[in-house]
């Protein structure tokens, strides 16, 4: 006879192997549906991404380094030095002709040259052009432009392949960036590399002759720069210029200003169509007064007038040095809307109407813009 713990043990052991089935094809109907895939995502294991080898670090500085020097083999023959001659006067020898490097430039043309206005601001010096290699070139003539801080040179014998201009919009905080310049008018061909560490700035800066002007959407970067570094170009690393070096902080270490790319090409735009440059001209040297400062000092928002320039549109209009200009045309003067920008909107001969607040009283006048002097 069998034994009926045996029996039992036989039948408990096939009802599991028949649960086991049942169970098994359930998971793998599951399967089916959920798909393999999916199922393996959910219970994947994410590893932390391991670190760049020192092989991949060292590849990516050396990709660097060997970019930065194919922009400068690529751009320095088109930069020059702005030499100035004046003369002077000795009691003991009479008139002493000197010159002095006093800045940078870079060619746009075969003959045409873009530095600062500030650069070449003294009107009655005589100016030379020197290249890497050391050739001088005469200048024939200089057009300045009055509303950005920046001049053309046409040089006499001059064949320089000219720059690229590149899409200033286009730029990036952090990204890479090389100058060439004639660093303290001692070094020439001096190569300095940083990034954009700010866009947009506006700052007021000094010609050194007295004169000062306001510039509005200048980039910023920790490039190193010297006075004699005016006007070189400030480059991308596809050897583009994106701006022209402008100014250094006053007291400040790695804090460089400069001119974007696309003021240049307004620039050119304009000097090819009108064999010069043609500008509306108000004829004042102010500083922005922002709202927060207006409401400390007790004054208003606009722009405060330094000085007022013999023999202008704003003297004319009877403008005086301490006025604010709070609107040209109804439209209020600020961050956003500088004075010169809102005159640039207009054409030589415009009538203009300006709101001035003159001692707590507000005015209004009428101004007609003549051309700015570029000589």
């Amino acid at each position: 006879m069998s034994n009926p713990h045996s029996v039992s043990q036989r039948l408990a052991i096939i009802l599991l192997l028949l649960l086991g089935v049942s169970l098994f094809s359930v998971a793998v109907d599951s399967l089916q549906k959920v798909g393999w895939q999916d199922l393996v995502s959910r219970f994947q294991v994410h590893m932390p991404t391991p670190a760049p080898s020192a092989e991949y670090v060292t590849q990516r500085v050396v990709q660097e380094e060997s970019a930065v020097i194919d922009v400068v083999d690529k751009t320095s023959p088109s930069v020059v030095s702005v030499l100035e001659k004046q003369v002077s006067f000795d009691w003991w020898r009479g008139p002493v002709l000197s010159e002095s490097s006093i800045g940078t430039g870079f060619a746009v043309d075969k003959d045409l040259i873009v530095t600062n206005r500030h650069v070449v601001a003294d009107t009655s010096a005589e100016y030379t052009v020197v290249d890497k290699d050391g050739k001088r070139y005469s200048t024939v003539k200089i057009y300045r432009d009055s509303l950005n801080d920046l001049a053309i040179i046409r040089i006499e014998g001059g064949n320089f392949a000219g720059l690229d201009l590149g899409d200033s919009d286009s730029i990036k905080v952090g990204q890479t960036v090389v100058a060439i310049g004639n660093a303290l008018g001692r070094f020439s061909n001096t190569v300095t590399k940083g990034v954009i560490s700010g866009i947009g700035r506006g700052i007021t800066a000094s010609s050194g002759l007295g004169q000062y002007q306001r510039l509005e959407d200048v980039f910023q970067t920790d490039a190193a720069l010297n006075p004699g570094n005016s006007g070189g170009p400030l480059l991308n690393l596809a050897g583009q210029v994106i701006g022209v070096n402008v100014a250094v902080g006053e007291g400040t270490e790695n804090i460089g200003f400069a001119i974007p790319s696309k003021y240049v090409r307004e620039l050119m735009d304009n000097f090819r169509q009108n064999k010069k440059i043609s500008r509306p001209y108000l004829g004042v040297s102010y500083v922005a007064v922002s709202s927060e400062l207006a409401e400390q000092r007790g004054l208003a928002a606009g722009a405060y007038v330094r000085e007022v320039l013999p023999g202008t549109a704003a003297k004319s209009a009877g403008i005086r040095k301490g006025d604010i200009i709070t609107h040209v045309d109804g439209v209020q003067v600020d961050e956003a809307n500088t004075l010169g920008k809102l005159i640039l909107k207009h054409k030589v001969g415009d009538k203009v109407g300006l709101k001035i607040w003159r001692n707590g009283k507000n005015l209004e006048l009428t101004a007609i813009l003549a051309e700015a002097p570029t000589e």
